[in-house]
């Protein structure tokens, strides 16, 4: 409006200085009392111009229309909300708090499998494979057979198991009276003997217990290695009829509802990581993933100069799998207070700068924005200076409220 004013001054006293020229310059015949005309016409249409300007201020006092109904923007910058809009927009008010939060560590992870729950099943002796009962990706239970085999030494042990058992029963029968002392201790010797003899060589209890009841089968040389764990089996690196050596891995049995991911920090940050702090994995196309820091070493890698950070992952849903690579974040520090708001509730003012919604001390529903400093963000907070602790804040809804600072705005200047 100022402008317009100022354009009309300008074409009025252009007019005038143009009316006065010509009369100046006249010929005699009435072109002085033309100009004369022109100048008060100008000078009138200068003076309705102004006379409407001031009747637009004087609307509502404050250059704004007085059809404000559900907004009031007062001192230049309040917005008032009823109580329905602001249930119907989610609007929530919080006093501004100190916060403890917990910063994080980014690093990349590997996932591996958890030592702990897994199993390698190996013969102790010599032996043969006669028949295979399980292959690779099967999941199995404790003491489900997974490999027939067959050993000479095998079968000597278990002559002399069922040899000894015979002679102990039989003795035992007669009982102490009856035999001498000597011969009823070498009986009850030699059986626990011949049984310890056929657990070491890779032989179940529940197979001698069989063998103690039943006696000798038709190939008294052949056993079973059964699953000293239920879990999955990861590895079967063998063929039947191979004869195999003691020590040699023929299945790898894990549990992969629990697995481990590896991460590596530099010495300056893993000092801050606690045994028990949490952490988060990273699912590439799979989201996160709850985890727990279990072990922490205490040796630099000496090609990478990293320490090894050691989380333990639920993996009930089967999202991850040895080997993969993964984003980590890793609790660090004991976690300290902050002035912090919600991230989404700071928004950015129309020049630029950060900005809060703080409700107004005196009037309930009339909030006005703030502007203030944004120290850093850690997680879905971020640490602001410049308000009190105790400010009323919009945490929710803050750019409702924005949206309709900017609505009453706009409709100031278009009336």
């Amino acid at each position: 409006m100022k402008k317009l004013l100022f354009l009309s001054t300008v074409a009025a006293f252009s007019i005038s200085h143009n009316a006065y020229n010509s009369a100046v310059a006249g010929d005699g015949h009435g072109h002085e009392k033309k100009a004369k005309i022109v100048s008060e016409s100008a000078a009138s249409s200068s003076h309705n111009d102004g006379h409407s300007i001031e009747k637009a201020k004087s609307n509502d006092g404050h250059g704004h229309d007085e059809r404000g109904g559900e907004h009031e923007e007062e001192g230049g910058g309040e917005v008032y909300l009823s109580p329905e809009n602001i249930r119907i927009a989610g609007i929530i008010v919080e006093p501004l708090s100190l916060r403890n939060l917990e910063t994080e560590v980014k690093a990349p992870g590997e996932v591996t499998l958890n030592s702990y729950l897994s199993s390698k099943v190996t013969p102790r002796i010599e032996a043969q494979v006669v028949e295979r009962h399980a292959k690779l990706g099967d999941v199995v239970e404790k003491g489900q057979p997974l490999i027939t085999l067959s050993s000479v030494d095998m079968a000597e042990a278990i002559g002399n198991l069922i040899v000894a058992h015979k002679e102990w029963k039989r003795v035992k029968q007669l009982g102490a009276a009856a035999v001498s002392a000597k011969r009823y201790n070498e009986a009850k010797i030699a059986d626990e003997q011949t049984r310890a003899r056929a657990l070491a060589y890779g032989m179940s209890a529940e197979q001698i217990k069989y063998l103690h009841e039943k006696g000798s089968d038709d190939d008294p040389g052949t056993f079973q290695l059964v699953a000293p764990q239920g879990g999955t089996i990861v590895s079967d690196d063998f063929i039947v009829g191979e004869l195999i050596e003691p020590g040699r891995v023929l299945f790898n049995i894990v549990n992969e509802k629990v697995l481990w991911v590896e991460s590596r920090l530099s010495p300056k940050l893993a000092k801050d990581v606690k045994v028990g702090a949490t952490a988060r994995v990273h699912v590439p196309g799979n989201g996160w993933l709850q985890g727990k820091v279990v072990q922490k070493h205490h040796m630099l890698d000496p090609e990478t100069r990293t320490i090894g950070i050691r989380i333990e992952v639920n993996n009930e849903e089967d999202r991850l799998h040895p080997g993969m690579y993964v984003d980590t974040r890793i609790q660090s520090g004991q976690g300290e207070k902050y002035l912090a708001v919600p991230t989404s509730s700071v928004l950015r003012s129309p020049d630029g700068d950060w900005q809060v919604f703080v409700e107004s001390e005196d009037k309930t529903g009339e909030f006005k924005p703030v502007e203030v400093e944004t120290i850093r963000t850690i997680e879905d907070y971020t640490i602001i200076k410049g308000v009190p602790e105790g400010t009323k804040i919009v945490t929710e809804g803050a750019f409702f409220v924005q949206s309709e600072l900017a609505k009453s705005g706009f409709s100031v200047h278009n009336h």
